[in-house]
């Protein structure tokens, strides 16, 4: 199906929080009239050849009335694993400083194919994290937008340009992933954004201006390439009997160190691609959360700018709970945003506090019919620090808090395989200096709650429903002066016929996805719903 649809994620918590506290976005006219519905009559009684388009119900970045001009950065046909590689030059009619900066991703493909992971980098920062739908064999199309306002330090000069999308095509897999991705700079008042935007070195070593008040990093991390990191939530202990195995178990965490010093702790989002589950039924038309637009986690790193304003570089390096060191099956690139100090030459600071609570991490295997494996896991950070300003000392807390409980079962020949797992990640950063303290909380919970069936005559069946909720409050001194909500939920059931070509399937699908944001002044809610690759419902509230 040709229509396009635009998809746009948000990406990361300091652009959640600045996406839930500013204007809801706007809805064109053409865009309502876009919203389709079917009835039982239209659908077919099973997948065919053809789907409609991939979709998600996530909102779509607002975007600046006045002009605007737009770059072309890459325009690739993907086969293997050869990067694109070209050049970028700022936008000509448009000024340096920039309102808003949009990256858009068109795709389309046809055939057979895996979904494959890509990046996309600007002067070595990465952009851009996503992966790719599966197709049908008569095509599909797609487009993902994205709001990269925070790498605008990244685009004011001449920079080199790499993109990838890894993929494979032989006589089976035959979908040659087709991709143009632009950038649209919008004119008008300068964004608030970082003075400058950093890579950690190949040595893994940094060296920040030595003006910086503010430093946050941030990385995208996804397991993935194939192996049993790609379903890291499903790993089970070396002496239970199941096809994917880690040294102790599922629970997963993303650190970040400093000089060696624990800096920052984070849960990963339990990312499924839309060739998860054994099932990519459940995600021809509507994906699951984040799978389109992969966003980074976020540490901020404040409370060392003390230390790394010294001048000198200094080791940034980024581990995986759970993941002996050397193996792979995890990537975790690091950019690193920086806020200056204009009237200083040098910002000095101090660290002066660092609290790590015990790392928790049991997984319980219990035999039987039906084997079990009980995880909980958990930790928790605090670390404090101040900077010395022109405009007088900042100090910078940062507490965060892990959990993550999750129980997997599973048959013997795992002809059944079920986990029930939720993650949750606390964060709290105050600021206190000139003026009241202003602390802004972010709780986010992931959940995935899921059964795959292989029954009579090698039906597989695949019921799944996942979430992605944060809630962000912001208050001064201790008084609450803002709060919002945001819930993606994904619910899908497909059944197919294994180890049969693929004409003879006979495979059965329905997903739906809602998402919403609530908040004083802001209401976003739209609800998708598909049956046999057909959009059913397309209903929009508020």
């Amino acid at each position: 199906m040709k229509r396009r649809i635009i998809m746009s994620m948000l990406a990361g918590a300091t652009l959640l929080a600045s996406t839930l506290f500013g204007a809801a976005p706007a809805q064109s006219a053409d865009a309502a009239a876009e919203a389709a519905t079917g009835t039982a009559a239209d659908v077919p009684a099973e997948f065919g050849s053809d789907w409609h388009d991939p979709l998600t119900a996530a909102p779509p970045v607002p975007k600046p009335a006045g002009p605007s001009c737009r770059v072309t950065l890459a325009e690739a046909r993907f086969r293997d694993f050869t990067p694109y590689k070209g050049t970028y030059a700022p936008p000509r009619g448009c000024g340096d400083k920039w309102s808003k900066v949009v990256l858009r991703l068109e795709g389309k493909v046809k055939g057979r194919q895996f979904d494959r992971l890509g990046y996309v980098h600007v002067g070595g920062v990465e952009i851009f994290r996503t992966s790719t739908p599966q197709p049908s064999p008569d095509g599909i199309e797609w487009s993902v937008e994205k709001d990269v306002t925070r790498y605008s330090d990244a685009f004011r000069g001449s920079q080199d340009v790499e993109m990838l999308i890894g993929n494979v095509v032989d006589d089976t897999y035959t979908g040659i992933i087709d991709v143009k991705v632009t950038l649209t700079f919008y004119a008008g008042r300068q964004a608030a954004t970082p003075d400058r935007v950093l890579t950690v070195g190949g040595d893994s070593t940094l060296t920040t201006p030595r003006n910086s008040e503010r430093i946050v990093a941030e990385v995208y991390a996804t397991g993935s390439g194939g192996g049993c990191e790609e379903y890291w939530y499903l790993t089970v202990p070396a002496t239970a009997p199941y096809s994917c195995k880690a040294d102790e178990g599922p629970y997963r965490e993303v650190q970040i160190k400093v000089d060696g010093q624990l800096a920052g702790i984070a849960a990963p989002f339990p990312t499924v691609w839309t060739g998860g589950w054994s099932n990519p039924f459940l995600w021809y038309v509507v994906p699951g959360p984040r799978a389109f637009d992969i966003k980074p986690i976020e540490y901020d790193l404040t409370p060392f700018a003390g230390l790394l304003n010294d001048g000198r570089p200094h080791r940034v390096e980024v581990s995986v709970v759970g993941v002996p060191e050397g193996q792979s099956g995890w990537s975790t690139p690091v950019n690193v945003l920086v806020w200056q100090d204009a009237k200083s030459a040098h910002v000095g600071g101090k660290l002066t506090l660092h609290r790590s609570g015990d790392l928790t991490d049991t997984s319980t295997y219990t035999p039987g019919s039906e084997h079990r494996v009980d995880t909980e896991g958990g930790h928790r950070l605090t670390v404090a620090g101040y900077v010395d300003t022109s405009h007088g000392r900042v100090a910078t807390t940062v507490t965060r808090a892990l959990a993550n409980t999750s129980v997997h079962r599973w048959t013997d020949g795992e002809t059944m395989d079920a986990l029930d797992a939720v993650w949750s990640d606390d964060e709290s950063v105050t600021v206190d200096g000139r003026g009241p303290a202003r602390t802004t909380r972010t709780q986010r919970t992931y959940t995935m709650d899921g059964t795959t069936t292989l029954g009579a005559a090698d039906r597989l069946r695949t019921e799944l429903t996942l979430g992605d909720r944060a809630a962000v409050t912001e208050s001064r001194d201790g008084r609450r002066t803002g709060r919002r909500l945001l819930d993606d939920t994904y619910a899908g059931d497909a059944t197919y016929t294994v180890n049969v070509p693929r004409d003879q399937r006979h495979a059965v699908g329905t997903s739906s996805e809602r998402y919403r944001i609530r908040g004083s002044g802001v209401c976003y809610d739209r609800a998708l719903t598909t049956a046999q690759g057909v959009l059913t419902k397309d209903r929009r509230g508020c």
